[in-house]
């Protein structure tokens, strides 16, 4: 097999062994989760990163399509100790560079200690370090990147049904295919609405609840989706997992902060204020919300403190910064979404024109 190279921004350049060739850069983050590779692989909050896979083995129990959170492999390129060929298959049938036989305890230590960074790969025959170093200096930061949500949303509106019990409408920041199946397997209709969807748009599918996805980058820069939360908000039951509670606090006049490195894994754990119930939780992101406006905090990360839950009674407004439908991952928190379908019985239904 040839050689593959990891350019950091630091200023090393780690050589790797390549699995799927190709050359390419985005911010380098890691996840601490021991299974879910095919899950992780597939989930769009990894849009315009690298992921690096703490655990030493990456794919020693095959992969399933039916495991996969959309359509395609998300991250521009993975890292892994030791991989096997159904995944570095997998990778490079996707045309995603892929690399292994590196110290990856070396690149998590580096990112624990100065923060998710910029990252340049270049792995198959013809690579060279200065291959890796040229795509790591043509990297832009997470925030620069201003139309993400087009990378991972719908184009078009599409409807999941549920049986009819309650119409809500999903903003496609990114979602994760177990977010809609954990909505319609609890009867609801899901109208999944693309991340720059107009308020009109919502109100053409009379929804009982508004619900922002989870995805990928600086909620700030879904100006769109913050736009239709301020239009509803007070009129509409809201939710919001992830990237949702980050855009729904700030179009309600709160504020977020990207992190150091964030929080990805299988493990987190999460206390609930009113019950000082602590769960386990799986997260994925690199933004974190710092004030939060009108929203009461309900649930803290007891590792840092940061903000894992808000809710609003007044507004009827209800997040998570964790990924409660997580597959894998403990499922402590699955009455979420019994919540968020409970606010759909005294919603003000939206009426089309």
């Amino acid at each position: 097999m040839s050689d593959a190279y990891i350019a950091l921004a630091d200023g090393r350049v780690l050589k790797a062994r390549a699995r799927a060739p190709g050359r390419t850069r985005g911010e380098l983050v890691f996840t601490t989760a021991y299974t879910g590779y095919e899950e992780s692989l597939t989930d769009p909050s990894y849009a315009e990163q690298i992921l690096t896979f703490s655990y030493p083995l990456i794919g020693n129990y095959g992969v399933r399509t039916e495991r996969f959170e959309s359509e395609s492999v998300r991250p521009n390129a993975a890292v892994a100790r030791e991989m096997t060929d159904d995944v570095a298959d997998w990778l490079a049938a996707e045309g995603v560079p892929a690399v292994d036989h590196v110290d990856t305890r070396e690149i998590v230590t580096t990112v624990r200690e100065e923060g998710a960074m910029a990252c340049g790969i270049a792995a198959g025959p013809d690579a060279t370090a200065e291959d890796a170093v040229e795509a790591m200096e043509a990297c832009k930061p997470m925030s620069d990147h201003v139309d993400i949500g087009a990378q991972v949303s719908v184009a078009e509106p599409t409807v999941h049904e549920g049986g009819g019990d309650a119409d809500v409408a999903l903003l496609d920041c990114g979602a994760k295919g177990s977010i809609i199946s954990s909505l319609t397997d609890r009867g609801a209709d899901v109208h999944v609405l693309p991340y720059d969807a107009t308020p009109e748009d919502v109100a053409a599918v009379g929804p009982d609840v508004l619900f922002v996805s989870n995805g990928p980058g600086d909620p700030e820069n879904f100006v769109a989706a913050q736009a239709v939360v301020d239009e509803f908000a007070g009129d509409l039951p809201m939710a919001g997992i992830c990237l949702g509670q980050q855009v729904i606090t700030s179009a309600l006049g709160g504020s977020t902060e990207k992190m150091t490195f964030g929080h990805r894994g299988v493990n987190q754990p999460v206390k609930d204020l009113r019950t000082d119930k602590v769960v386990m939780t799986t997260q994925n992101h690199g933004y974190t919300v710092d004030d939060t406006g009108p929203l009461e905090v309900t649930q803290v990360n007891v590792n840092d403190d940061t903000v894992e839950g808000l809710d609003s009674e007044d507004l009827d407004v209800i997040t998570r910064q964790y990924h409660p439908e997580a597959n894998p991952g403990p499922h402590d928190s699955l009455g979420f979404f019994d919540e968020v379908l409970d606010l759909a019985t005294s919603s003000r239904r939206v009426a089309a024109d």
